[in-house]
């Protein structure tokens, strides 16, 4: 889709600093000059027209263009930045809005939409993007030196760009701020229905601002301000008043980004500002370990799943250094794969360093989250450095750390048991909510069917506590347990008391369907591949009957699909769970998310086409797309 850009108006070029130029376009676009080159680099691209005033800025040709967000007035013509030869970078969490805006358009909810985000203000159609910026670190674009800091709040994954010049900083900072105490817009804040999660990063993104010590910043509508720390200090303060005039609490934002550490002992901290609940383990070293990390210093969850609304970042840490006197974040353990546990663990590797030590059978959903039909996965494969034996104990630094198998929240869950200050600390995860009391049969017990839940987990996790006796429970979003007497017999209670309503429920004396139902599956569930290609496909099945079976599994292809087995057969004993291998043979045809299945049959039980997967299969002349 090409774009003209309109022809130059007297006054639409300023010098704004030395060698950074500002355009009047559909935004404001401010170059760089590369110092002592005749190149340039451009922060956003509105229609283009920078292109047409190279010579105005006494430059030959612009380098690269760094997006601050995915707003079609900021990049509405990066296609004449592709025809130029222009590399184009952009914020990874908005990456998709830029290089697979297709998929937002065709698949994005319209009918009885509470979605209120500004994703449809993305460009037509996609351009190809060179690269993600890499946030809080500083990159050499085009002989342009420049930082990107996380600033959410105009959208999810907004990043401002710091320039260094003469001895000065300045901040590019998109559509955080208009002017003193002003922004650009209130609607592209809202982030859903009904909470306020976009104003109240907004606060914490002026607040964290502020500590970069600006001279100028050049925000992308609105003129230069030269008093920066003032004009971030009154949009916070009015900001602050917006989010508490919507929500029936009070959240005091600049004291969760300052103190977002509380103690539970003198070496063991709980983050009080992450989702979920995060916790640090301090050595006498000046390291940290984490016990998962994923939305850090969040304000909600905004509406929509996809990649641009899920925002990890690091607002935290400065804190974590500057009150605890950590020297670094060497570990990070996560209790179990869910996206709010885990989402923070690359960015934390990647700019701190930190080594990420899985457990066993936490691991390969982390490295293939393709594999499994489960919810709640991150986006991207997170490989481990280190993967934890379950059973076995491991030493980080002063502290032995045992690894326990703990299924019941998901089969794919550990807990970690660690002495701390003289208290034996049991990291759950979201195992339980731990608020109910012994008596009141009222402990809720967080289990959901598709994460592989079954009946027997929470009884066999209740005699795993009871084994280890641990004064402090740990959990994932709620505050830590102190563990009282009588406790630990209470949810033994309430793991027999499950076991039980689902004997109720099921009829699980006839047939053992388990929790969920699911008696056969195909892996891996989602993939890519090319026209033609042959893949290979996993199917594990279980015999729910009390004496052996025959189970037969016959797959259902697309039309032009091929199987080098289409039945495949097997005799199972009682309970038994086999796995069978088949290699399909994709069609010619490219398609989004072709379907094959098996139908199933297990003794004189049929199950229908029980199980599915998903392949996207691509044109080899244009191979790319997520299955």
């Amino acid at each position: 889709m090409g774009v003209t850009a309109a022809p130059p108006r007297r006054g639409q070029l300023e010098e704004v600093a030395r060698g950074v130029f500002r355009i009047r376009d559909t935004c404001n676009v401010y170059v760089v000059v590369a110092e002592g080159a005749r190149t340039g680099v451009a922060i956003d691209f509105g229609s283009g027209l920078a292109l047409d005033l190279l010579h105005d800025m006494g430059i030959d040709r612009i380098t690269d263009v760094v997006m601050t967000h995915h707003h079609r007035d900021q990049g509405q013509g990066l296609d004449r930045a592709v025809e130029a030869g222009i590399a184009i970078h952009v914020p990874p969490v908005e990456v998709d809005l830029f290089a697979r805006v297709e998929e937002m358009w065709e698949t994005r909810q319209l009918d009885n939409d509470y979605n209120l985000r500004q994703d449809r203000f993305s460009l037509l159609s996609s351009v190809p993007v060179t690269s993600t910026v890499r946030e809080y670190a500083v990159t050499d674009f085009g002989g342009v030196a420049l930082r990107a800091v996380p600033t959410p709040g105009h959208t999810i994954g907004s990043v401002s760009y710091l320039l260094e010049r003469d001895g000065e900083r300045i901040g590019f900072t998109g559509d955080l701020i208009y002017g003193p105490g002003k922004v650009w817009s209130l609607a592209s804040t809202q982030w859903s229905y009904t909470n306020a999660e976009g104003p109240a990063m907004t606060v914490i993104s002026c607040y964290l601002m502020q500590d970069e010590d600006l001279r100028l910043l050049l925000p992308s509508h609105g003129e230069p301000i030269t008093e920066p720390h003032g004009a971030l200090e009154l949009l916070a303060e009015r900001m602050q008043t917006y989010v508490d005039s919507r929500r029936w609490y009070s959240w005091d934002l600049r004291d969760r980004l300052r103190v977002p550490f509380v103690r539970v002992t003198d070496h063991l901290l709980m983050n009080r500002s992450s989702l979920s609940t995060g916790y640090v383990l301090l050595s006498d070293t000046g390291e940290a370990l984490f016990v998962d990390f994923g939305y850090d210093m969040t304000t909600g969850l905004p509406t929509g799943t996809d990649r641009a609304a899920r925002r990890p970042w690091l607002a935290s840490l400065p804190a974590l250094k500057r009150d605890f006197g950590v020297s670094r974040v060497s570990v990070a353990m996560p209790t179990h794969y869910h996206d709010d546990h885990v989402a923070g663990l690359p960015i934390l590797r990647d700019i701190e360093g930190t080594e990420i030590w899985t457990p066993a059978n936490v691991a390969p959903v982390l490295d293939d989250p393709l594999l499994h039909d489960l919810p709640c996965q991150w986006y991207e494969p997170i490989r481990s450095d280190r993967i934890l034996p379950l059973g076995q104990t491991v030493q980080w630094n002063e502290y032995a750390i045992t690894v326990h198998e703990l299924p019941g929240h998901t089969l794919f869950a550990a807990a970690f048991e660690v002495d701390v200050d003289g208290v034996r600390v049991l990291f759950t995860g979201d195992q339980q909510e731990g608020l109910g009391v012994p008596g009141d049969r009222r402990e809720i017990l967080n289990y959901q069917y598709r994460n592989r839940f079954r009946v027997t987990d929470y009884r066999d996790s209740a005699r795993l506590y009871k084994r280890i006796a641990p004064g402090l429970l740990a959990s994932g979003h709620w505050d830590p347990r102190w563990v009282e007497e009588g406790y630990l017999d209470y949810l033994a209670y309430a793991g027999w008391d499950l076991i039980e309503l689902h004997n109720a429920l099921l009829p699980l004396d006839e047939l053992d369907l388990g929790a969920d139902g699911v008696l056969a599956r195909i892996e891996p569930y989602r993939r890519t591949a090319e026209a033609g290609e042959t893949v290979r496909y996993a199917m594990t099945v279980r015999n729910p009957h009390a004496a052996a079976a025959d189970a037969t599994l016959r797959l259902v292809l697309p039309s032009g699909w091929t199987a080098d087995r289409p039945v495949l057969e097997r005799r199972l004993d009682p309970n038994e769970e086999a796995e069978l291998t088949v290699d399909v043979r994709v069609g010619p045809a490219a398609v989004r998310r072709a379907r094959i299945a098996v139908d199933v049959s297990i003794g004189d039980l049929r199950l229908g086409q029980h199980a599915e997967a998903l392949v996207t299969v691509t044109d080899t002349r244009s191979p790319g797309g997520e299955a």
